[in-house]
């Protein structure tokens, strides 16, 4: 094999929609991500209606194409052997802060081409080229644990799959003080996106969603490309008659034993509400479990069940990675809730923002400055360590334990953990 640049040509272009110049490149695109991902055969539809949304999110598609001779009879030239997306959304950094994020999808290498240095490269020349841009942290949702690590992303927050009993076992200890009706599904195109908003300025951890989230939960766009007529939806209502949460779910059958209903989509931008969307789910006639698949893990329905063994909840997994791209700007973009000074070793093997940092909070305001090297660190660790601690839902005292932070000054990671901490459970509602 040759040398890299030499056998592989890598591009970049935006999604566009059916009917644009460059909507084939795109469309080929999306089958090569399709086949990493071993889903079936997309229809024509399918792809046209899922790149439409990508348009809308502003979506960059990076394929590494074959630029020697193709193998007789293989796929051809014009389809990319590694596939790479990316788009931007704020992520809510705690006590209301936002900071523009890129976001890292489709995520693929052709089995036939590994062990190339492709997804290293397209990898590193796009977060260099985030960090030159001004963009201080990157994420992604992850479908393998053992590749981003190497790439310096740390778990940031986690979910879980609850399975709750809906019999006369569910007795929620709490006294609604608002309402909640059933609506036609297609009116979250318009309000879905209004109650995210709402969730995502008090939710640390909560990136912005992409199109595609309020096409899913009104039912207009399914996982399979079409309009899912068994979707049903609720929506609640404050004490002020304001439409502050919804549920979107479906029954999956009367062949399910218990009787199931699947959450779909659960956004509640109040405690209330998102407890009196659990008490009409409980209520459902004929149905004897709920289950979602993306709760939170330090999940406030536990606490306010009589019996919170009604509900079953699976072993929590990691659900956003982080990335961060400039230690200086994104710890400066936090608030601190505890005062303190922490002097910092981060290792970045990508060589973006390694250093030896001065993190000085007064009154919850941060400054970061680089200090000379030789000075001695409170807490030496790797980015990705600190990237997992950044947004407080992973403790610095469980990473020394694990060995990913070295404490030096003892102490240290437990005042980083106070330092580091955030209002609220870190929870992220948005799959990319």
């Amino acid at each position: 094999m040759g040398d890299l640049s030499e056998d592989y040509e890598i591009r970049r272009f935006p999604a566009v929609s059916k009917g644009k110049e460059g909507y084939a490149e795109a469309e080929t695109w999306a089958q090569a991500v399709a086949f990493g991902f071993h889903e079936s055969s997309r229809s024509p539809d399918h792809r046209e209606r899922s790149l439409a949304t990508y348009e809308v999110d502003g979506r960059i598609f990076t394929g590494a194409y074959q630029t020697g001779p193709v193998a007789a009879s293989s796929l051809p030239a014009e389809v990319p052997v590694a596939t790479f997306g990316t788009f931007r959304k704020t992520l809510n950094i705690g006590f209301g802060r936002m900071l523009e994020t890129q976001m890292v999808t489709a995520v693929t290498v052709r089995t036939s081409h590994r062990r190339r240095g492709l997804l290293r490269r397209m990898m590193t020349e796009d977060l260099q080229a985030a960090k030159d841009d001004g963009i201080s942290v990157a994420a992604l949702t992850a479908s393998e644990g053992s590749i981003y690590g190497r790439f310096g992303y740390g778990v940031a927050s986690l979910e879980r799959t609850v399975k709750v009993d809906t019999t006369a076992r569910f007795n929620l200890r709490h006294q609604a003080v608002g309402t909640v009706e059933v609506a036609d599904p297609k009116v979250l195109l318009e309000v879905a996106p209004l109650v995210f908003d709402r969730v995502h300025r008090h939710t640390p951890g909560s990136l912005g969603r992409q199109e595609w989230y309020r096409q899913l939960a009104s039912g207009s766009l399914g996982r399979d490309g079409k309009e899912d007529p068994a979707i049903k939806v609720a929506l609640h209502y404050g004490p002020d008659a304001a439409i502050d949460g919804y549920v979107s779910y479906k029954f999956l059958g009367w062949d399910t034993t218990p009787f199931t209903v699947e959450v779909v989509d659960l956004v509640a931008g109040t405690d209330h509400a998102y407890l009196e969307l659990w008490q009409y789910l409980a209520a459902i006639d004929l149905v004897e479990r709920v289950t979602w698949n993306e709760a939170p893990v330090d999940d406030p329905l536990a606490w306010a069940l009589a019996d919170p063994r009604c509900m079953d909840a699976s072993d929590s997994r990691d659900m956003l990675w982080l990335r961060i791209l400039d230690v200086p700007q994104a710890l400066a973009a936090r608030h601190y809730p505890a005062d303190g000074r922490l002097v910092l070793d981060v290792e970045d093997a990508l060589g973006l923002t390694a250093g030896t940092f001065a993190l000085e909070v007064k009154d919850g305001q941060a400054a970061v400055e680089r200090v000379a090297m030789g000075e001695k660190a409170d807490l030496a660790l790797d980015v990705s360590a600190l990237s997992s601690i950044y947004l407080g839902g992973v403790s610095p005292v469980t990473l020394k334990a694990a060995g990913m932070v070295c404490e030096a000054t003892p102490g240290a990671a437990l005042k980083a953990q106070q330092m580091f901490a955030v209002e609220r459970a870190t929870h992220c509602l948005t799959h990319f």
